[in-house]
């Protein structure tokens, strides 16, 4: 059983020691999160231990292992953490835009493309001491780098099924359309079905695999299309387009709006074949919700990638 001691002479470090140890199942992660050295983490840990009277954290093949004590113990600690948090970030709202900070933002090529010059207009001016690091989602959620703090915020718009302890917020809506050279010679006047089937493709392909949505849909009409190549980047089939006159590319608006910007060769039509629009999406974990930086940066994104 847990030893009783009247709360006002526990240290309550102990609690952010605990749940983070708990987070990382590593002495050396933990310790790097902590700023302390590993001598001064295993001090604590072992008051922890005796606070317990339970080993809580045991050496293991790879990092640390929880012991039951410590899961059945893991839920109320993170929330005192981070109620404990809140209140101080609460404290000290009035100047939250002047600290020093790094903010991760997990994204895609084209969120970067959309997002980030505005974003950074507004973080010069506003918060001029945070730094604003890039990383891409690789075509799934960062849950792990979202619960270990390596990941602020992700956006995408192909995230499903999010976990319990995590945030969601709707940001747009981006609908298909089919992105070609003016040229082509296999596209008459607009774009219909059988013209679009008659062309060879290019897709962006987050897991590695050469068919999507479009084909499941062309298989149930009995029809195949000839996929040439799979990006894992959104905006560089562009350029291969604008060499092959003959390849169509389908892809969600913003893509195929920035292609004609970049240049007049290209054109875009409806999709001949009904395809959801994209529901993107920002999602952060419970463990930065109340940050006031985070949640003022969160509203700016929110602002930038809404339509009026």
């Amino acid at each position: 059983m847990i030893k009783k001691l009247n709360v006002f002479a526990r240290d309550l470090n102990a609690l952010l020691v605990f749940s983070v140890l708990y987070e990382e199942r590593n002495l050396t992660r933990a310790a790097e999160r902590l700023a302390l050295s590993q001598p001064a983490l295993s001090h604590r840990l072992n008051k922890l231990r005796q606070e317990f009277n339970d080993p809580l954290f045991v050496r293991a093949a790879r990092g640390l292992t929880v012991t039951p004590t410590a899961e059945t113990y893991a839920p109320s600690v993170q929330r005192l953490v981070r109620e404990l948090e809140g209140l101080y970030q609460e404290l000290g709202q009035s100047d939250f835009l002047q600290r020093t900070d790094k903010v991760t933002l997990y994204s895609t090529d084209l969120v970067e493309h959309i997002l980030i010059s505005e974003l950074l207009g507004r973080t010069r001016q506003e918060a001029p001491n945070l730094q604003v690091a890039l990383r891409d989602t690789h075509g799934k959620l960062p849950k792990e780098a979202l619960q270990n703090g390596q990941c602020d915020i992700a956006i995408a718009g192909f995230f499903n099924d999010i976990p319990g302890g995590f945030y969601q917020q709707f940001l747009c809506s981006h609908a298909f359309v089919v992105l070609a050279h003016k040229e082509n010679p296999r596209i008459k006047a607009g774009l219909n079905l059988e013209e679009y089937i008659a062309c060879q493709h290019v897709i962006v392909t987050l897991s590695g695999a050469l068919e999507g949505k479009v084909d499941e849909i062309l298989k149930g009409l009995g029809k195949t299309r000839k996929v040439l190549a799979g990006y894992s980047s959104f905006l560089a089939p562009l350029d291969l387009l604008a060499q092959q006159k003959d390849l169509l590319f389908t892809c969600v608006k913003p893509v195929a709006d920035i292609a004609v910007k970049r240049n007049n060769n290209f054109v875009y039509y409806d999709c001949p074949i009904a395809l959801a629009k994209v529901d993107y999406v920002q999602i952060w974990h419970e463990r930065t919700h109340q940050d006031p930086l985070r949640k003022w940066l969160r509203s700016v994104i929110k602002h930038i990638m809404t339509p009026p």
